[in-house]
């Protein structure tokens, strides 16, 4: 603990910030662009109407956790398996983990595109209601069928190149994924008449124009060696990248999970109030994307000091990017909390739906700091194959975002307000406990 708090309030070395900088830079940049095309998606889903919304925002915790297990989870196993690799000088070793990462991809968006694609009436009304879930079926029917397996074989590609160091490469093809998605779903929702299913076949769409460049960069050798594609499949290597991106990918199901319940917790006050806390929802999550420009960095800069064995290297990096993290984002929930109006009338004219997300953004703006904090210790928690405290931290956040909201808004009497306490609270809980593993006691040479 006292290492902990050390760390924390000892000033970056300049030459760890910059390090960090110079690989997070390209990525921040895609994280941006990601964030304003996100925003975008919201304000076109909008523009459908409050049913169209209410549906959307029944989708949303569904189709972040496709995002998050793809690009951040299992990406960061994928990541970090290559990084340690290639810090350890096993090169054969990064070549081969390449088949495993893409048989790893396909499966897991086939898993998506099978639950979510043929039986989204069933998995969604559960959470939203019917209405919501008719609203939201032949959107998630095309967001999931087209792109649920482009978007995992985009992003594990673009973590074999980041694992290589090529942060930039990937960010490039990224910056051209997310800047070409907004047209596409406007293009398809507005002008050729789709609607909503507009913005999920866009998504698809354009994650299948990803994959095809990110795939012949990889198979180039420009992660700074040639795939080995001819390999009998290890369970060796499957585990490589599994040990650090199941118990990820778990810790990310863990955190939609989180905004389902609430979601279904909020269904019973109407669309209206399931709209509202989709919109402060989807502001949560922006900050994933953000702290992913920092997270990106530490998993592979972490991941190759643990290879050669350089752990308080590791903790310096962890640390100085996760203040990092901290600032960039507790600015923005101050921001927010400020004027969470402003933000909600951005996305809706719907009085009712706008008073509802003020409420939310009023309370979980100020957790936005601790949630990037949490966010990029976890990434870095991912280079250094140390997961345990993450998970704990994901575990701390359901129970008091969840049962928190039963007590301050049912028992207690508080109504919404209460359960967009419990979810700010919730927030907080994780980026502390996260905080708490990253330290000498738990990061230690095996």
């Amino acid at each position: 603990m006292a290492d902990t708090l050390a760390a924390a309030v000892a000033p970056p070395a300049p030459s760890t910030a910059r390090q960090i900088l110079a690989l997070a830079a390209p990525t921040a940049l895609s994280s941006i662009l990601q964030v304003v095309a996100q925003i975008a998606e919201t304000w076109l889903a909008a523009r459908q109407g409050t049913a169209a919304l209410a549906g959307w925002s029944v989708v949303l915790p569904f189709s972040l956790l496709m995002q998050q297990m793809s690009a951040g989870a299992m990406g960061g196993g994928v990541s970090s398996a290559t990084a340690r690799a290639l810090g350890a000088g096993r090169r054969d070793e990064a070549s081969a983990l390449v088949l495993h990462a893409v048989l790893i991809a396909v499966l897991a968006g086939g898993a998506f595109a099978l639950l979510l694609a043929l039986y989204p009436r069933a998995v969604l009304g559960a959470i939203g209601g019917a209405a919501a879930a008719e609203a939201a079926a032949p959107y998630a029917m095309w967001l999931f069928g087209l792109g649920a397996v482009p978007v995992w074989l985009a992003n594990t590609l673009a973590s074999v190149l980041r694992g290589g160091g090529q942060h930039a490469l990937a960010a490039r093809v990224l910056l051209l994924t997310w800047g070409a998605y907004p047209p596409v779903a406007w293009l398809l929702a507005e002008p050729l008449g789709m609607g909503l299913p507009g913005i999920g076949a866009a998504l698809g769409a354009v994650f299948l124009a990803s994959t095809l460049v990110m795939g012949t960069a990889v198979l180039r050798g420009r992660a700074g060696f040639r795939p080995v594609l001819r390999v009998r499949p290890s369970g060796a290597m499957f585990w490589r990248i599994l040990s650090v991106g199941l118990a990820a990918s778990a810790l990310a199901g863990v955190a939609n999970l989180t905004t389902i319940l609430v979601t279904a917790r909020i269904a019973p006050h109407g669309p209206a109030a399931v709209a509202g806390y989709g919109i402060s929802a989807r502001l949560e999550f922006l900050m994933i994307p953000i702290a992913f420009g920092v997270g990106s960095a530490l998993t592979a800069l972490v991941g190759r000091a643990v290879g050669a064995g350089r752990w308080d290297q590791a903790l310096r990096l962890a640390w100085t990017g996760g203040l990092m993290a901290f600032l960039v984002t507790g600015a923005i929930g101050l921001a927010v909390a400020a004027a969470p109006g402003a933000f909600a009338s951005f996305f809706t004219a719907d009085p009712e739906v706008i008073g509802l997300a003020r409420r939310a953004l009023s309370f979980t703006g100020f957790a936005f700091g601790g949630f990037g904090l949490g966010m990029a210790l976890y990434f870095a928690s991912q280079g250094a194959g140390r997961m345990g405290w993450p998970l704990a931290a994901g575990a701390s956040r359901i129970g008091v975002a969840v049962g928190g909201g039963w007590l301050l808004g049912d028992v207690l009497g508080m109504g919404l307000d209460g359960q967009f306490l419990a979810v700010a609270l919730g927030i907080t809980a994780y980026g502390l406990v996260t905080a708490l593993g990253v330290r000498r006691g738990v990061w230690a040479g095996r």
